[in-house]
């Protein structure tokens, strides 16, 4: 049995015994989020647990890096400091890009 029509039966079983009813925000609108749904549990429980997905870390990074290069007005420490947000970018890119093949064939 496929996992959704797993859901579905597990739902309409609620639904029939009536433990869907008069639930907290019945009738109301669904929240609006960002993002994909689909690995939202999944960010939850690691922020729960104080973990961040590496690409989190390195958006961070990316932004750190940002704020100082517009601080830097040295040319050739403005160079330095290009190569590391290029870097940066670089692995951001390469987490992007991982991220997203593993949800295209999974």
């Amino acid at each position: 049995m496929k996992w959704g029509s797993l859901a579905e039966h597990q739902i309409q079983k609620a639904q029939a015994t009536g433990q869907l009813d008069n639930l907290k925000g019945a009738g109301k609108p669904l929240n609006a989020r960002s993002g994909n749904d689909s690995d939202a549990a999944g960010l939850r429980i690691m922020a729960e647990a104080g973990v961040l997905p590496r690409e989190f870390e390195l958006k961070k990074a990316v932004d750190a890096q940002l704020d100082i290069l517009k601080s830097t007005h040295d040319p050739a420490a403005r160079k330095a400091e290009m190569a590391k947000l290029a870097d940066l970018q670089l692995r951001l890119s390469i987490e992007q890009e991982a991220r997203r093949k593993f949800y295209r064939t999974s």
